[in-house]
């Protein structure tokens, strides 16, 4: 294991949480990972900061109005909905702007066998909605939601969904009853292609057996991922994409 793995297992070893950052894809040349690698550079922080330096790309305020800069929000742990807003101010702080134009939520984790419901939604679209009202967000949506689902949480909800992402490679077309609910209540259809897992507790802690092998990987949980991405609105060109995760030590 080389100076980089086992600096960044003593970090990791003694952290509470751990924040990784891709920066934008689009920059990636070759992978070089900014965590610190001498006990002098950083003493052992709680919070555990890593990201690819070399592709961090803040959004120049001047440009601010051009660029439409949109996430999805696929949460992995079963943790508070608090983890909502810690996902949305983290990507506006490594975005350098104060508000996201569109936030995506996928459907939140729930145990085999079960349908997801209106119940497990709420705590969730709370928070999306405490959002917008503080004007963090300006616009929120979901993902997979079939037409009763969906119109259960458009009667419920305060903050309406403005637009519900469907799979077409588990449908092929869409559905017409939830066409024609979309339609009536001008809530836009998305397509997607994610895969119904994006992240497991599983891959996550494998990938850190993977570049760290002494660390105890099965004492870290995911907790959420946000995918962002930032658009020329003019252009429909794609300036900058990448993803944030946070994960935290069981029992921490």
């Amino acid at each position: 294991m080389g100076t980089d793995s086992r600096a960044a297992g003593a970090l990791l070893a003694r952290a509470r949480t751990l924040h990784l950052q891709t920066g934008n894809l689009l920059n990636w040349g070759r992978l070089r990972k900014k965590c610190p690698s001498t006990h002098s550079e950083e003493e052992f922080p709680d919070v555990l900061e890593c990201t690819v330096s070399h592709a961090v790309e803040k959004i120049n305020p001047d440009e601010r109005e051009e660029m439409k800069v949109s996430a999805k929000l696929f949460i992995v742990g079963s943790n508070s909905s608090s983890s909502t807003r810690s996902a949305v101010d983290m990507a506006c702080s490594v975005l350098g702007v104060a508000q996201l134009d569109s936030v995506i939520i996928a459907s939140p984790p729930i145990e085999d066998g079960v349908n997801l419901s209106l119940e497990h939604l709420q705590p969730y679209w709370e928070e999306l909605e405490s959002l917008v009202r503080s004007k963090k967000i300006v616009a929120i949506g979901t993902s997979d939601l079939d037409r009763t689902q969906l119109e259960q949480l458009y009667q419920w909800a305060q903050v309406k969904p403005n637009s519900n992402q469907v799979n077409l490679a588990s449908c092929c077309v869409m559905p017409p009853d939830l066409t024609a609910f979309a339609k009536q209540f001008d809530i836009q259809l998305l397509t997607h292609n994610d895969p119904k897992e994006l992240l497991s507790e599983a891959s996550f802690q494998e990938a850190l057996r993977e570049s760290i092998p002494d660390i105890q990987a099965h004492e870290w949980v995911p907790l959420w991922l946000l995918r962002y991405s930032v658009i020329v609105k003019s252009r429909g060109i794609i300036k900058s994409k990448g993803y944030i995760l946070q994960a935290k030590r069981r029992g921490s």
